[in-house]
């Protein structure tokens, strides 16, 4: 048991430095221990939903310290999300969550394929878009994602692979989205918690298991926050799109009957990394190339 725990910690603690940097996994990664350690998916919800409210207090609070946050978009990211996330786990308490979980893979994928596309690009070094620059249309939009990314933070404790992307390809500072991203998902989390503890009925939240989530969690979450304002955009960019496609090939994979599926769609996604992450230096080859090409044809008149 003690064993058990320890590894339920180290989960915890890689979870939540990959969530405090990139915006998203808490959820995923947790619910997925819990899950496959005989938790009902109601209790798995609500256990990881807890730990996040500590972890996201955690790192939300070192996302203050270092100016990763703006408030405006923090309450336009909140609000809708509390609602989405009462929808969530309403559907969760009601339709088994797993019959969901390939259709939310696929939308994710689809996610994932546009972030990788967009930071296969060079990122320009001009300054990014401010946070409420866009007008009320952007927030009407932003505020339908934050929803989406309640209902399905309800369902399979996803927040950050649905709000995290959107809010990267508005061109926002990616230290400002994940600041934002995680400050918001401690509301979402109260909510979704407090909805399904009150449906769990004879289900029963493993306490030890939570603790461990906690202590793990804890301790990452200051140095995520360090870590994410000092990493690159592109290099966060192609991990977030990384993190989106290998784990819901993985998850559709696992759903689907076809052997060795897992590890094509591994090899895929990971020769997709590959090719993005070069593709700059690639092009300034190309046109490298180009140029000597057209001065040799001018000294050649």
């Amino acid at each position: 048991m003690a064993g058990d725990l320890i590894i339920v910690g180290l989960a915890g603690f890689l979870a939540s430095m990959v969530d405090g940097a990139l915006g998203m996994g808490f959820g995923p990664t947790s619910s997925s221990i819990l899950l496959s350690s005989g938790v009902s998916p109601v209790a798995a919800s609500a256990s990881v939903n807890i730990a996040k409210v500590v972890t996201g207090i955690a790192g939300g609070a070192a996302h203050w310290k270092m100016r990763n946050i703006d408030k405006r978009l923090v309450i336009t990211l909140a609000l809708p999300g509390m609602l989405g996330a009462v929808i969530g786990t309403t559907v969760l308490a009601n339709v088994d969550g797993k019959a969901l979980r390939p259709y939310l893979a696929i939308m994710l994928i689809l996610v994932g394929i546009r972030i990788l596309l967009r930071f296969s690009r060079p990122v320009t070094a001009a300054p990014p878009k401010p946070v409420g620059e866009s007008g009320r249309r952007s927030a009407i939009v932003t505020g339908t994602v934050g929803a989406a990314g309640g209902v399905t933070n309800g369902l399979v404790g996803a927040w950050g692979p649905v709000v995290t992307p959107y809010l990267l390809a508005r061109g926002i500072a990616p230290r400002t989205v994940v600041g934002c991203v995680n400050t918001a998902e401690i509301a979402v989390a109260i909510v979704a918690s407090g909805s399904l503890l009150t449906t769990l009925g004879d289900n029963e939240i493993r306490l030890g298991v939570i603790l461990a989530m906690l202590a793990g969690g804890v301790l990452a979450a200051p140095l995520a926050a360090v870590f994410v304002r000092h990493i690159r955009p592109r290099l966060l960019g192609l991990a977030v799109s990384g993190l989106l496609l290998l784990t819901q090939s993985r998850e559709l994979a696992s759903n689907g009957d076809w052997p060795g599926s897992r590890w094509v769609a591994y090899a895929v996604v990971a020769a997709a990394l590959v090719i993005a992450a070069f593709r700059p230096r690639l092009a300034r080859r190309r046109a490298a190339r180009g140029a000597v090409v057209d001065v040799a044809e001018v000294a050649s008149r």
